[in-house]
């Protein structure tokens, strides 16, 4: 597997990709009736961000973008974004592109990266943020509705460079 920079040619494999995540509501509080195109104007960050894939060969595994997590007075700690195609999961997709977005974070001279809505039941990212050095920094009960689970928290999660 290796990450490299997303191409337009890539948006035939990260659509299916993203599609899945939105439509599951397990895990992004993205609009699970979004179109490609919406999609794509959220997903494909344009310069000064980056948006990447993590392939094996020709096969896109999964998908990350980042970038400044807010502008202006913000604009020096950086956020990112994951999406992995299901039945590649648990496999280092997912740490591998959050990795590649720290080293780029750091590189790019961010203070820190920020997430701001990791749902609190999605474990296994948690999991992998907090190895990677992050750390909740708060919660907002009940902001992310859970097709199964009902209403759980959004955590804030935040790792300083």
């Amino acid at each position: 597997m290796r990450i490299r920079d997303f191409e337009a040619a890539d948006w035939s494999q990260v659509w299916p990709i993203i599609q899945e995540v939105i439509r599951a509501e397990e895990t992004f509080t993205y609009d699970p009736a979004m179109t490609a195109e919406q999609a794509y104007a959220v997903w494909v960050e344009m310069a000064p961000g980056r948006t990447v894939v993590a392939v094996d060969g020709e096969r896109v595994l999964g998908t990350a973008k980042m970038g400044a997590n807010k502008p202006g007075p913000g604009g020096h700690v950086a956020t990112a974004s994951f999406m992995v195609a299901a039945d590649t999961r648990g496999r280092g997709v997912g740490t591998a592109l959050c990795r590649d977005a720290l080293t780029w974070a750091r590189e790019q001279g961010y203070a820190g990266m920020q997430f701001n809505a990791v749902a609190e039941s999605n474990r296994s990212a948690v999991e992998l943020y907090r190895r990677e050095g992050f750390a909740v920094i708060g919660t907002v009960p009940g902001a992310f509705r859970h097709p199964t689970l009902g209403r759980v928290g959004l955590h804030v999660m935040y790792q300083e460079f």
